[in-house]
């Protein structure tokens, strides 16, 4: 038996112990994520922003913009067909600060996008610091990339645990298992995806141009 017909699968199951580890990580940070106490005091922020993919998210939203935890909402990821209204159709919104406060962004329709997005709006209200609400196991993902987007931008996770994600004893729900994995699948793509990233951009800085070619053809 050669060396190689060996290596494979060693290699194989010292991968999945890393994925499996990390998965454990990556399982451990989300249940520690806590929804604040609110309305309790809170660190300040000039924007709210909600990701969309839940309606707890919208009401958390809402809610802070209602309390006075943001001068202004934005929803990115909200459907092109989607109006206020039918955004807020289960939800107590007074009018006057649907039409002062909230925005809906359409543009996005992925993670990557929802940061986008909110990087162009942030720039466009001249805000410096957000509040970013969305699910608990979706927080790591979307800060990754949201910091990315915008490194300079002060921004404060509010994560809010969706009823139907058994968290508590997370093993024994099925459902619950293959969201996290699934998840944590997506978070190891885009950490290789923004370091792919960063590499091309190493390669473009240390190229250097070539010298033209000055010498009299004459």
């Amino acid at each position: 038996m050669n060396k190689l017909s060996l290596l494979s699968p060693l290699t194989g199951i010292v991968l999945i112990g890393l994925w499996i580890y990390g998965f454990l990580g990556f399982v451990s940070n989300v249940t520690a994520m806590r929804e604040p106490d609110f309305p309790a005091a809170i660190e300040p922020a000039e924007a709210i922003v909600v990701l969309t993919g839940g309606s707890e998210r919208v009401a958390t939203g809402v809610e802070l913009l209602k309390s006075g935890h943001g001068k202004k909402l934005l929803i990115s990821g909200v459907h092109k067909k989607l109006s206020l209204e039918g955004v807020f159709r289960s939800l107590s919104v007074p009018e006057d600060l649907r039409n002062c406060c909230i925005v809906l962004g359409h543009r996005a329709s992925s993670t990557i996008g929802n940061a986008k997005e909110t990087r162009d709006w942030m720039k466009a209200e001249g805000y410096s610091s957000l509040r970013l609400v969305t699910a608990n196991y979706h927080m790591p993902r979307s800060l990754l990339l949201f910091h990315d987007a915008m490194p300079d931008i002060v921004i404060i996770p509010f994560p809010v645990t969706p009823d139907n994600v058994k968290l508590y004893e997370w093993d024994k729900h099925p459902g619950t298992v293959l969201l996290l994995a699934r998840e944590y699948c997506k978070f190891l793509a885009a950490q290789f995806a923004l370091w792919m990233d960063s590499q091309k951009a190493r390669e473009r800085k240390n190229e250097t141009p070539l010298p033209s070619n000055t010498t009299d053809p004459s």
